[in-house]
């Protein structure tokens, strides 16, 4: 039985990915800000729903009891942007940029800790969801790109800390989801979030080395 903890598991990615992994047999627990919209998730998925802020320490814990024979995969994809609309960094105040680290970068480090021990004697793996704003120099992003730069750094040298411990930091790209629509971008142009889904369960499933990887590209290589 294979278990796999999805954050931010309501909507967007995180539902998505929980729709594919549980086609595929995965035992899930799923958390979330919103207990209605991850109940509904959890009913569509036979996921345990467990509702909560990832940003709180008390939540954090929860999660970690509520799977205490380990897990086989971590997916740190719950995040925020930050305020919206979303300032420059001339703008940007500092204690909301604190609070963006707190869910971005803070909330999976703390997570990981708290699963490593199990991970490692599973063999298991670690997703953690970053973006194209951690590499590209977009306007107004620079707050939320700063996190997810932050995210990928964490993950990388983590890999080479862990060799027993499958690390990925995944670049989804645009996806027409309510965070993209909420930074003032097109959403409805960008692809569903269900494609990324999909290219994300292949990865999974053939287990790459650790590393970055882009939806784009996995999509091509299928």
């Amino acid at each position: 039985m294979r278990t796999a903890l999805i954050t931010g598991g309501s909507r967007g990615l995180g539902r998505a990915l929980a729709r594919e992994l549980a086609r595929d047999g995965w035992t899930l627990v799923i958390d979330a800000r919103d207990p209605a919209a991850l109940a509904a998730v959890a009913e569509e998925t036979g996921a345990t729903a467990i509702a909560g802020d990832v940003a709180d320490p008390s939540h954090r814990a929860d999660l970690v009891r509520a799977v205490p024979g380990g897990l086989d995969l971590l997916v740190n994809n719950a995040s925020t942007l930050g305020p919206t609309p979303m300032p420059r960094l001339a703008s940007l105040p500092v204690g909301d940029l604190a609070e963006t680290f707190a869910t971005n970068v803070l909330a999976p480090l703390a997570l990981i800790q708290g699963f490593l021990p199990g991970l490692r004697g599973r063999r298991g793996a670690i997703l953690n969801i970053t973006s194209d704003a951690a590499v590209e120099d977009y306007e107004t992003w620079g707050g939320y790109g700063a996190s997810k730069a932050a995210l990928e750094q964490l993950s990388h040298v983590l890999a080479a800390e862990e060799p027993d411990v499958a690390v990925w930091w995944a670049d989804p790209g645009e996806m027409n989801t309510d965070m993209l629509r909420a930074a003032g971008e097109d959403a409805d142009a960008a692809p569903p979030p269900s494609a990324a889904a999909a290219a994300l369960r292949r990865l999974i499933g053939s287990r790459p080395p650790s590393g970055r990887y882009r939806v784009a590209d996995l999509a091509e290589a299928r």
